[in-house]
């Protein structure tokens, strides 16, 4: 468990108000209580600038476009993740293992 939090911190899940996937992401971890086994970061990019800028900060640091970055967008503090399914497969693994 020592492991896991030393990583928490690292991780952020960049998402849009308003989007159809992000919303999968958000039910699944209040439906599953993720909040409460992982401790990670929520921030908005469609409104908010700044967390648009490190969301393309992340993308770079993964060799991704930084112009066409879709979202939900998991950073793991390593590598980062694009959608709602390997976002989704990453909480699983992450409370389960």
């Amino acid at each position: 468990m020592v492991e896991e939090n030393q990583s928490a911190d690292q991780i952020i899940l960049f998402y849009g108000d308003g989007c159809p996937h992000c919303t999968i992401v958000e039910e699944y971890i209040k439906e599953n209580s993720i909040g409460d086994k992982i401790s990670f970061a929520q921030k908005e990019v469609c409104y908010n600038q700044n967390n648009a800028k490190k969301l393309g900060a992340k993308a770079k640091i993964c060799g991704l476009p930084t112009d066409s970055i879709g979202v939900p967008f998991l950073w793991d503090g390593e590598k980062c993740l694009i959608g709602d399914q390997d976002i989704i497969n990453f909480f699983k693994q992450k409370t389960n293992g």
